[in-house]
């Protein structure tokens, strides 16, 4: 069995979890999100804990066990407290500016560049040098922020481009004549 699936996942009180023979429902003051089962996993729901066993001795059943419980574990959290990705732009001219469900990024090319957020992503500019995407997704916010972070990734030399908050990249030493 797999160690993660060991841990059980705790239901905080204003979150409600509905369980099918397919699918893994969640609902919470953020919104609701769904997850397919696969696997042959078992999952049980007592008071407010949940836990996860693999059905059969399988390998695939078993990794799958530690893999639904982690899955459902960020669910849990994204419906009550919800997650955050935050970019920093590094460079000269470099700016941001959310309108509406876009971010007009300007990252130093000769045209400005427009992302659009998906359904259930929000972002924020506290100041024009960062963005905060905030969503009850941990995959989604992840996946919007590497996109961004795709346009101009930080170049190991001036260290310019995007990249996030806590990110640290290692500064090169310029060729030497």
């Amino acid at each position: 069995m797999s160690r993660i699936a060991k841990n059980p996942v705790i239901i905080p009180e204003k979150v409600e979890v509905n369980i099918s023979s397919d699918s893994i429902l969640v609902k919470g003051p953020l919104g609701e999100l769904n997850q397919t089962l696969t696997g042959n996993i078992e999952i049980k729901k007592e008071d407010s804990i949940l836990t996860f066993k693999a059905k059969t001795a399988t390998k695939f059943s078993k990794a799958m066990s530690g893999t639904i419980r982690s899955l459902v574990q960020n669910m849990v959290i994204g419906v009550s407290t919800g997650f955050e990705k935050k970019l920093t732009l590094i460079g000269v001219g470099y700016k941001a500016a959310v309108q509406g469900n876009k971010i007009n990024l300007e990252l130093g090319f000769s045209h400005p560049v427009n992302h659009e957020l998906p359904d259930g992503v929000t972002a924020q500019t506290p100041s024009p040098t960062e963005i905060l995407l905030k969503s009850s997704n941990k995959q989604m916010v992840g996946q919007v922020a590497a996109e961004i972070r795709a346009y101009r990734p930080p170049e190991p030399y001036k260290g310019k481009g995007v990249r996030y908050s806590d990110e640290y990249v290692a500064i090169k030493e310029a060729k030497k004549a």
